[in-house]
């Protein structure tokens, strides 16, 4: 037996046992645990002085937890009980099965106390930890790294993980949230964003290339490019630029027109001159012809006619010449009346008149029509104007309250907020309430970016006393207290709530002279950390609401 390995010997049943009975139960060891009770020694392993795990006695009567023992044995070829110093014999070393019982059963606190008060056996401990409200775990959502209480888990889940599956507002797909915006921006086909070329329509992302096709900014060919029209026009202004690139044509055409009757005329003239010339040609080429006969005759009669004779011959050189240049100036002729068919030429001129004269007629109809258009376009928006006004005057009546209570639903906080940040719009007013039908006329104004010294860091809250219908009625000043309060959404009513009493002496409460006196109230109403934390229920889908309430105490009613 003593040339055995302790590891080996361990696993083998034992002659010297003081219980033969197996627990089933363990917890883990290397654990500071707060033991109800002070741990007695005995339950103390002798070697690493912390409670013991699996226990076993030596022969000397020291107990040591299995790991410890082992190392023992592996640190010295020889082990002695760091106690006595007695070399440990490994034949006479045992489980000690009755102490593990005892230190199983041993009261231990659970390591979320305070906050968790539960006492239990030291071998169910880990039972505990696995059921315990307190014990900080690990979320289940895939790629979440964050540990939570176990009785926030499910909320967690919920509602504050950023791994959670969401509905997509847009496309009703599942996406993790973390990725909701970039699928919305990136994938989403149901997305509306704004006309990529200007046309300030709001449209689908699977719709843009559809809408492009006959968005009106797109720019596309003139319909009079094949005449000469090489203007790119927006799609919207297609019918303006028409009408006016039909007047340009019409214009170039009656231009070309007036060349062509200039040519023609020009035409004309040549033609008349060149008769003119061929018939002064004609006529010295008789004149030549009649003087060659007399010239012959009196060269009969007068030897000394020689040179007359060199004269004709020169003459008649001259005059075959001149009956060549007129049977090309008569070819010429020909050639240009073939060319220009004069009737054909003056018809088609006087179609182009024709349909000129019917479009400067539908032109005075299209101006007519323009007008008539015009003014239907006023009287239509003087109406819109109109219910618009009345639409706003009736929600206005349907929303007010009589009771001296207002609850204030602002919407779209996120672009409300920025507009303050940018100095656009920096505060908003709630619509009037009344303390009673014939009572004092009141609203609250919220400053989304903060005033004064919650300016960039708090939303700022006022209560403002508007004139009213029966001011010269009722008390002056106004001395109801007021309480302010931002509503928690998620239902556990852990709402934000300020109070104060109207002070006599401020002009805050005076009777109006104005429309309404200054605001008095909470310049540093709540937090934007504290507002727009997540954790918290006082935003939901971008909406939260304020309540406002009057004392109605000691106030009579009219």
């Amino acid at each position: 037996m003593a040339s055995e390995d302790l590891a080996g010997h361990l696993l083998n049943p034992y002659t010297r046992q003081n219980s033969t009975s197996a627990v089933s139960l363990d917890f883990e060891p290397d654990v500071d645990y707060q033991f109800v009770e002070n741990l007695e020694e005995r339950y103390k392993c002798a070697h690493c002085h912390l409670v013991l795990h699996n226990p076993h006695q030596t022969g000397c009567g020291h107990r040591f937890c299995q790991r410890c023992i082992t190392s023992l044995k592996e640190l010295n070829t020889v082990p002695t009980c760091p106690v006595d110093k007695e070399i440990i014999k490994l034949e006479e070393v045992f489980k000690d099965n009755c102490c593990k019982r005892e230190v199983l059963n041993l009261q231990v606190f659970c390591r979320n106390s305070p906050t968790c008060n539960v006492k239990t056996s030291l071998g169910r401990y880990q039972d505990h930890l696995q059921q315990c409200l307190f014990e900080r775990v690990q979320c289940i959502s895939e790629g979440c790294c964050e540990k939570v209480l176990q009785k926030d888990l499910k909320e967690h889940i919920d509602l504050q993980c950023r791994y959670r599956n969401e509905l997509c507002q847009y496309c009703n797909q599942l996406v993790l949230l973390i990725n909701l915006q970039v699928h919305e921006e990136t994938d989403c086909p149901c997305y509306p964003l704004t006309c990529p070329r200007g046309c300030k329509q709001i449209i689908l992302t699977k719709e843009v290339e559809s809408h492009i096709i006959v968005c009106p900014e797109v720019e596309i060919d003139c319909p009079y490019k094949p005449y000469g029209c090489l203007t790119k026009i927006k799609r919207g202004k297609l019918s303006e630029h028409e009408n006016i690139s039909l007047r340009e044509h019409m214009l170039r055409i009656l231009d070309k027109n007036s060349k062509l009757e200039e040519q023609i005329s020009d035409l004309y003239k040549n033609l008349e001159h060149k008769e003119l010339k061929i018939q002064q040609l004609a006529d010295t080429v008789k004149k030549c012809e009649k003087e060659f006969r007399q010239f012959t005759q009196l060269y009969g009669k007068n030897s000394n006619l020689l040179a007359s004779t060199q004269s004709l011959a020169v003459h008649v050189d001259k005059s075959a010449c001149l009956e060549t240049q007129v049977r090309q100036l008569i070819q010429m002729a020909n050639q240009q009346q073939s060319k220009l068919d004069l009737k054909q030429l003056l018809e088609t001129i006087e179609t182009i008149k024709q349909k000129v004269a019917f479009l400067e007629s539908f032109e005075q109809r299209l101006v007519f029509l323009e007008d008539l258009s015009s003014q239907h376009e006023v009287h239509l928006g003087m109406h819109r104007v109109q219910l618009n006004k009345n639409d706003e005057r009736f929600k206005l009546l349907e929303g007010t309250s009589y009771n001296g209570k207002l609850i204030w639903k602002i919407v779209d906080y996120k672009i409300k907020k920025k507009e303050a940040v940018e100095g656009h719009t920096v505060s908003i007013f709630s619509q009037p309430f009344y303390t009673s039908r014939c009572g004092y006329r009141l609203c609250a104004r919220a400053y989304l970016n903060g005033d004064g010294s919650g300016k960039g860091t708090h939303v700022s809250l006022y209560f403002v006393v508007m004139r009213g219908e029966f001011d010269s009625l009722l008390p002056w000043p106004f001395k109801q207290k007021v309480t302010l309060i931002l509503l928690d959404q998620s239902g556990k009513k852990n709402h934000i709530v300020e109070t104060f009493k109207a002070v006599p002496n401020s002009n805050s409460f005076k009777r109006p002279e104005g429309e309404m006196n200054i605001a008095s109230g909470c310049p540093r109403f709540v937090a934007h950390t504290v507002l727009e934390n997540a954790k918290n229920a006082y935003i939901k889908d971008d909406t939260f609401f304020l309540k406002v309430v009057v004392d109605l105490t000691d106030l009579e009613e009219l």
